[in-house]
């Protein structure tokens, strides 16, 4: 109990802000013994990336993976992160009983000690978080907390842990959560207040407005961070709402509940928002126009986010002249500001879509010359640079 006091003790200096727009993987710093027992004690599974210094996917993962935003946005959410050199004591001891035979080796295991799921090599962003969503789905905490909830048991701590459980697993919880609420004449006692904290899954419900209503309260209760992380999640998941369900209503509600309660923030989700909204949607004039604002009001030169974004247009409007045009001119900015050789095959990739091979190939070749010593690079700049050269 002692590890766990103290692994609880530390976690807000080590783990500073986890809300949706933290900027990539935030890496628990105790033991492994501590991080067991703070996953037991906050119903979570610890990720391990059990890598060495010398090892090339293990680097590129930590440069170019692990701090994306995205990757980030889900893993802090959803897990107790540890990089664990494997060739140091405290790697060699957990080689012991976790298998390590290639680096890196990525390892998601429950508060208990057993192995959730294992798999090996580096790989992109959006393969990453795939895969920690399958991990996540693998993991039920609700099923035991159904058992008793339907054999008729309403004790309220019961129905906490529930709806708590029912929210790490992804699963809906409002029917089990307003079914309390509107069974309780106070909502502003300690514990219903906490309750309001727990449930509080999307912005568009009336479990949210309670939360609004209580927010002070609930602030000085637990604390200012946890409830705008709270409201930002929640926005966002309505965000995610009104994709599924094709509801731009929806997705003006989230921006407008969005400022009004994190005022700071919201110009930036909005953007997000928009641009996320409208590229599900396949409008790429709405696109282009969020687009274009946020990159002029937002991103100001910053080559990672003109990258993901000449990216983002190439992936959902390929075939739209016009986006492929804007595509062209974000990666040129990406290349020129960032000077990384996978910028610059974004670039030729993109000049190729738009018929302009010669200079393709100039950017192709120059991404080889940057590659140097980066084999995923080098090959795929080798690929680009043959593929200009068969349609030449």
């Amino acid at each position: 109990m002692r590890n766990l006091f103290f692994a609880l003790l530390i976690l807000p200096l080590i783990l500073p802000n986890q809300t949706a727009y933290a900027e990539g993987i935030e890496f628990f710093h105790g033991s492994f013994e501590e991080a067991l027992e703070l996953a037991s004690a906050e119903d979570k599974v610890i990720f391990v990336d059990a890598y060495t210094t010398w090892c090339g996917p293990c680097k590129r993962m930590a440069a170019n993976v692990f701090p994306q935003k995205d990757v980030g946005d889900y893993f802090n959410a959803n897990f107790v992160n540890m990089k664990i050199d494997m060739e140091k004591p405290d790697g060699l001891e957990f080689r012991k009983k976790y298998p390590v035979s290639a680096f890196p080796t990525f390892y998601f295991i429950g508060g208990d000690g057993k192995t959730v799921h294992t798999t090996k090599g580096g790989q992109p962003a959006d393969k990453f978080i795939q895969l920690a969503k399958m991990v996540m789905s693998k993991v039920d905490y609700s099923a035991d907390f159904a058992l008793a909830y339907n054999a008729g048991d309403r004790d309220p701590e019961l129905i906490f842990k529930y709806v708590k459980a029912l929210v790490k697993s992804n699963k809906p919880s409002g029917k089990v959560a307003n079914e309390y609420i509107n069974s309780q004449k106070d909502l502003s006692t300690d514990f219903n207040r906490r309750f309001l904290l727990a449930a509080t899954v999307e912005a568009d419900t009336r479990i949210f407005d309670k939360l609004i209503e209580q927010r002070s309260a609930i602030s000085a209760l637990e604390s200012a961070g946890a409830v705008d992380a709270v409201i930002e999640k929640a926005c966002l998941r309505t965000v995610r709402k009104s994709i599924d369900y094709k509801n731009e209503d929806l997705l003006n509600e989230a921006k407008s509940k969005m400022k009004k309660n994190l005022p700071a923030k919201s110009t930036a989700f909005a953007n997000h928002a928009d641009m996320t909204y409208y590229k599900a949607a396949g409008n790429a004039g709405k696109y282009l126009k969020v687009c274009s604002s946020h990159v002029k009001k937002n991103v100001k030169g910053n080559a990672s986010e003109l990258h993901q974004i000449a990216m983002d247009i190439k992936d959902g409007f390929g075939k739209n002249s016009k986006a492929l045009s804007a595509a062209e001119k974000y990666a040129k900015q990406a290349a020129e500001n960032g000077g990384l050789a996978k910028y610059y095959i974004t670039y030729s990739s993109i000049l190729l879509e738009n018929k302009k091979k010669a200079e393709a190939l100039e950017m192709a070749k120059k991404a080889l010359d940057m590659a140097e010593g980066k084999q995923r690079e080098q090959s795929e700049a080798i690929k680009l640079i043959r593929m200009i050269e068969r349609e030449g």
